[in-house]
């Protein structure tokens, strides 16, 4: 690393912005077995401007066309020259594979965000509980990493449950922090038949009797929940049973936004049964298509051969954000797009319905 380019005034710098920068790697770090941390900074002299929790979408060069994945950062913004992101490499996985046996420091990626919503800035409270699974720890982390720097006397109890105790993301870092962090509680808990000899955590998957053991006043607490969905399903459940107001209860959710009925859409466009549908034109493609009453501009895009990125389809990442040049779309996004970007005139293809003639740039 050029030193000289690490050692900006940090007052001379502008933020991040995904239109004009890509992600230089600047290390690769093995957490686990199967899960890495991925480190980055600018390709050019930048800070980064986020919320503890939030998400970037990476273009992967997996193959002839690239993949896009959607990842929580790691990181904290109170340290904003660089990004991180922690990653798991699941059975099957590709784009995760592809940084595991690809990306080294030196090369640079393509990204979109920071973005989301699934962070305590959004979600304020008095005291916190933390509860996660697996690489789902990241964007606690993230917070509690924050906290750490800016915040040390934030009340929170932070639970981290895995298979077992090699599989706990972390560990050590968490012990330092509740070392500054006068009111930062820990709870491990690991599934009781893999636990190694010598564990003397509790055992286990977390239910109604460990809860209470690891945070007493859970029900006065604003919960965050992170991993896999059958674990944040089982999470969510429980508390709700435990007479927990679940409007303190937040999760990260990658579920797409709910679409309006294809009647429903026609009414709103004034489109009376037997007029002329709406039409879309794709002014890079050169192309123009009805649209199918219902179908959003993505679906529209790949039933005419129109290539447009993306990657939940959930109005959540941001991948697949396109300038709308004219016309009007029913959009229901998930945050995946700011409002200054609304009023550029952008819009995500994902959840963007044709409300009559548009035209897209793509």
């Amino acid at each position: 690393m050029e030193m000289s380019r690490s050692f900006h005034h940090f007052d001379e710098l502008h933020p991040w912005r995904d239109r004009q920068h890509m992600l230089e790697c600047i290390s690769a770090v093995a957490e686990t077995a199967d899960v890495m941390t991925f480190t980055f900074r600018s390709d050019k002299p930048a800070w980064f401007r986020y919320l503890p929790g939030q998400f970037v979408t990476l273009e992967l060069p997996v193959g002839e066309e690239p993949v896009m994945r959607t990842y929580t950062l790691s990181s904290s913004p109170s340290r904003p020259l660089s990004v991180a992101v922690t990653v798991k490499a699941q059975p099957g996985s590709i784009g995760t594979r592809w940084m595991f046996d690809n990306l080294k420091p030196g090369m640079a990626l393509k990204a979109l965000g920071p973005l989301g919503d699934f962070s305590f800035v959004r979600h304020p409270g008095e005291k916190y509980l933390f509860i996660s699974a697996g690489s789902g720890i990241t964007p606690m982390m993230s917070m509690a990493r924050w906290m750490a720097d800016c915040a040390p006397e934030t009340d929170v109890t932070f639970i981290s449950c895995a298979r077992r105790p090699d599989d706990l993301l972390f560990k050590s870092e968490l012990e330092v922090l509740a070392r500054q962090m006068p009111r930062l509680n820990l709870g491990f808990l690991v599934e009781g038949h893999e636990a190694r000899h010598g564990w003397h955590g509790l055992r286990g998957r977390i239910d109604a009797t460990k809860l209470p053991l690891l945070a007493p006043d859970f029900l006065e607490r604003t919960v965050f929940c992170c991993g896999p969905e059958p674990f944040m399903r089982g999470v969510r459940e429980m508390l709700k049973a435990a007479g927990l107001d679940m409007a303190r209860y937040h999760q990260e959710s990658f579920q797409p936004a709910a679409a309006p009925a294809a009647e429903e859409l026609a009414v709103r466009a004034g489109l009376a049964a037997g007029t002329e549908a709406a039409k879309v034109s794709f002014t890079m493609s050169g192309k123009e298509v009805t649209a199918v009453a219902g179908q959003t501009i993505l679906q529209t895009a790949r039933a005419s051969g129109v290539r447009i990125g993306a990657a939940c389809e959930g109005g959540i990442c941001g991948t697949c954000r396109v300038m709308k040049i004219s016309g009007d779309v029913e959009m229901n996004h998930n945050g995946g797009i700011l409002d200054d970007e609304i009023e550029e005139g952008y819009i995500l293809a994902c959840c963007s319905r044709p409300l009559g003639d548009v035209q897209i740039e793509a």
